[in-house]
């Protein structure tokens, strides 16, 4: 249960950085900490859309799903069930993915660095992770083995 909390804070604190970088993108956040000057390349470029849409909304949207599956699988009649965990685990390699897609355009493509983004790359790598455990887990007690750590 300890790594489904920990996908839920990680996804709240991402989902609000991904909100702010969405406001300003907007232009209704007056200004962003930005030291490197990436932040403004990177979310301006073609690689801050996704098919139309801002990539920081993308963000917001997936964070909370994330948010919301995390806090549902903490229920205690749905500790030791297979679907919980399945969804996060869904939700976490999707986003995992879109991020490995987004650190390409910043990294290779763009050859910038944004530090509000890192934030977002960490968090999700960190849910990925937490969220594998956590299937193989309960994977492993539903089928009467030791879970692994």
């Amino acid at each position: 249960m300890i790594r489904r909390q920990a996908i839920a804070v990680l996804s709240l604190i991402a989902g609000v950085v991904a909100l702010y970088l969405h406001l300003y993108k907007l232009g209704l956040v007056g200004s962003i900490s930005c030291d490197t000057g990436g932040c403004d390349r990177a979310m301006f470029s073609s690689w801050g859309w996704f098919v139309g849409v801002d990539v920081a909304l993308v963000g917001v949207v997936g964070y909370a799903l994330l948010l919301i599956a995390s806090i549902v699988s903490l229920q205690p009649a749905l500790a030791g069930r297979r679907w919980p965990v399945t969804t996060l685990l869904v939700l976490a390699v999707l986003g995992f993915t879109f991020t490995l897609r987004l650190k390409y355009g910043e990294f290779i493509v763009l050859r910038t660095f944004c530090p509000w983004c890192a934030i977002s790359a960490v968090a999700i790598t960190i849910i990925w992770i937490l969220a594998i455990l956590e299937f193989r887990a309960v994977t492993a007690r539903l089928e009467g083995k030791a879970a692994p750590r």
